[in-house]
């Protein structure tokens, strides 16, 4: 959710008891309307999914790639749940869920035991282990985001590297001519910095222009963004250029709100885009992804944010054509030229352990009513209880309708706690670790 009015006033809200399995993560934001300052601070809840530790046998045969099967619905003790994330320190309040995620002990250990087996004999876990290992990881992947082919998924460190392959396609595009210098990329105002970094690096430096869709804040609904690309796309195409990518957020992280990336990705279609890249930093675990639905050529996604994961490993889907068949990662080893999937699950010796868990990340969540859509359904619904909460609290306002809000809400600060500026933003947050023990990002924008 988002904060609409403005105000001032700075309140943490923080309720790891809520619900046996929730946990909160959280960003406030601030208006203020005396001074035309919007500040947020996303309030993002996260559910604290737990189960017992079990052991769990790796099966390495390299044709067997079949989900694992799913074990009964435990009730868990509050003890149970706590334990799980014992390694977090009680002495902070960790409202910001969305940067590293929360990944339990189960997983944890888990993680450490496909490391030991890579270290007590790494040349048997090179040659007999990891590349099947990383397939039954792909495979499961492929079917929870309703991919046509094991083949469209890759997995990579995380939503950054993602962007990077994408990138450096375009750049190499406009290098060889085979788009024009003024061609342009459209992209959204509120994209992830990183994100408006690489393309600067990439994208910009080739020759390409760079468009940003001016989102207007606080949004209030989804005809607004339309409307906003729309005119985007149209000075894109302007004196005869063509618009060669189009990069949506699913999630934006700061402000947040839920894009309607279906209904963007269908105009591209008919506007003639090249290609739709979709950054979807936060959506597993956070909001519905299937790749069938929402149709765009390249998507990406965070496990570690929303899914449990460690950090860091994300996925990359790459639905099959003859452009993304050039699409190639960014650090080149042994295996370039074998297709984007195999060039990533090898770019020189590191640890893979967080890509090989992803079987016993499903088996954790499939503990909980409903799965992972039950438990993001759960979230969306407290994070929104909780936002409106603070609202009425401090008389402020939401970002955004609730309807635009997933696992994030974002809620304006009282007026009275004067920030007028991003440096006001971060001594605010920075005092609230240091004096309070809460971690939550501020989201600051003037009108």
């Amino acid at each position: 959710m988002e904060l609409v009015k403005p105000s001032r006033s700075l309140v943490v809200y923080s309720a790891p008891n809520l619900h046996p399995w929730t946990h909160p993560r959280a960003t406030l934001a601030d208006n203020s309307s005396n001074s035309k300052t919007p500040l947020l601070l996303q309030l993002q809840l996260h559910r604290r999914a737990t189960a017992t530790a079990t052991n769990h046998n790796h099966n390495h045969n390299h044709n067997n790639h079949t989900a694992p099967q799913k074990p009964k619905l435990s009730s868990l003790s509050a003890a149970d749940l706590r334990s799980e994330f014992a390694h977090h320190d009680p002495a902070v309040a960790r409202i910001n869920n969305g940067s590293f995620g929360s990944c339990p002990a189960t997983i944890i250990a888990a993680q450490h035991r496909w490391h030991l087996r890579f270290i007590q004999q790494p040349d048997d876990f090179y040659f007999n282990v990891l590349q099947s290992s990383i397939l039954r990881s792909r495979t499961l992947i492929k079917d929870l985001i309703n991919a046509d082919h094991v083949e469209e998924v890759s997995i990579v460190d995380n939503a950054t590297t993602a962007a990077a392959i994408v990138f450096q396609q375009t750049a190499w595009a406009f290098a060889e001519g085979r788009f024009n210098k003024g061609d342009a990329t459209v992209m959204l105002h509120y994209a992830y910095g990183a994100v408006k970094k690489s393309v600067q690096a990439y994208i910009s430096r080739a020759g390409g222009r760079v468009i940003e869709v001016q989102l207007p804040f606080p949004v209030r609904s989804n005809d607004e963004i339309i409307c906003e690309f729309r005119k985007a796309l149209e000075q894109g195409k302007s004196d005869g250029h063509k618009v060669r990518l189009a990069v949506i957020d699913h999630i934006t992280s700061m402000p947040s709100v839920v894009i309607p990336v279906k209904e963007l990705v269908k105009i591209c279609r008919e506007e003639g885009v090249d290609r739709v890249f979709v950054d979807a930093a936060h959506a597993i675990g956070c909001t519905e992804v299937d790749m069938k639905e929402i149709g765009a050529d390249v998507y990406t996604s965070n496990l570690h944010k929303w899914f449990f994961c460690p950090p860091s490993v994300a996925f990359l889907y790459c639905r099959k054509s003859d452009e993304t068949l050039d699409l190639h990662h960014p650090v080149v080893s042994h295996e370039y030229g074998n297709g984007l999937a195999i060039e990533s699950g090898w770019i020189g010796t590191r640890d893979y352990s967080a890509q090989l868990v992803v079987p016993e990340v499903l088996e954790f969540v499939n503990r909980f009513e409903g799965g992972i859509e039950g438990i993001r359904k759960r979230n969306h619904e407290k994070v929104v209880e909780m936002g409106e909460m603070l609202m009425k609290a401090w008389g402020t306002n939401l970002g955004s309708p609730p309807k635009m809000c997933s696992s994030m809400v974002m809620v304006g600060l009282p007026v009275c706690l004067g920030i007028l500026s991003d440096s006001d933003a971060l001594k605010l947050r920075t005092h609230l670790r240091d004096c309070f023990g809460i971690e939550v990002p501020i989201y600051y924008r003037a009108h």
